[in-house]
């Protein structure tokens, strides 16, 4: 499991964590409008880092499920496109994970395109091929240390249409790590919950009660094309955005 350190200020109070997935560049759907104002958001926001997670490029090939021959950008430009689009924010990138749509060309020829474009970026220290644990550190808390929030980032794979299926993929993350927040992409569904549990202290023989922060993000896509013609329901480009408070350890996410 790639492990992924982030140490940032002591003096920052807040940080907000914008997810960039499911761009699908490539694709005539994307809405490469709201992308760029996005970008231009956290750009101009000194709080705002960013966490891509997979199935920035669209990425068909003649093999694959979407209309290699409807693409608006080649796949190589593809890569180009994303290394244009983020290298003005790549100081604010948390961590970058591979999707399914660039999978392909690694199942295929073995070459992933992710890390190809975070190569370029250089950013290779923040690219994982599969999931990523993020540790983020930053701000102080009362007893004058830096507050640590644990992030499990992961694409995600497999289908689901309904609501419900959507949820329990998002909700499984759990069952694999014991993080603060885990943040799935993937099924183009954003959306936001909370679950306490009780975790065991071994050392003092406790249990003390947490939560935990699940958080789904949208895809960056109008409706129509593979979407429309599959009979999927439209998807909201609302995706949600993660806040840190940085005196006490305290997290949440709107949409």
């Amino acid at each position: 499991m790639k492990c992924i350190k982030i140490d940032l200020s002591d003096e920052r109070r807040t940080i907000e964590i914008h997810t960039f997935a499911d761009l699908h560049l490539g694709d005539n759907s994307t809405d490469m409008k709201l992308i760029k104002e996005r970008l231009k958001g956290v750009a101009e926001n000194p709080d705002a880092y960013v966490i891509i997670n997979g199935d920035l490029m669209n990425n068909a090939t003649k093999t694959s499920i979407s209309d290699s021959y409807a693409e608006n950008i080649p796949p190589m430009e593809q890569i180009q496109t994303v290394v244009e689009l983020f290298t003005p924010i790549k100081a604010k990138i948390l961590a970058m994970t591979t999707g399914n749509h660039e999978s392909r060309t690694y199942q295929k020829e073995g070459i992933d395109l992710m890390e190809v474009a975070a190569c370029q970026m250089e950013l290779q220290d923040k690219f994982s091929k599969g999931a990523a644990l993020i540790f983020v550190r930053f701000g102080r808390n009362e007893k004058n240390r830096k507050i640590c929030y644990s992030i499990y980032a992961n694409h995600g794979r497999g289908g689901g249409r309904k609501e419900g299926a959507k949820a329990i993929r998002l909700a499984d993350m759990s069952s694999t790590i014991d993080t603060d927040i885990y943040i799935h992409s993937h099924t183009h569904l954003p959306m936001v919950f909370r679950e306490s549990y009780y975790r065991v202290d071994t050392n003092n023989s406790t249990a003390a009660k947490v939560d935990k922060l699940f958080v789904n993000s949208a895809a960056m896509m109008d409706f129509g094309g593979y979407g429309e013609v599959q009979e999927y329901k439209p998807n909201s480009t609302e995706s949600p955005v993660i806040y840190l408070n940085g005196s006490k350890k305290r997290f949440w996410a709107k949409i």
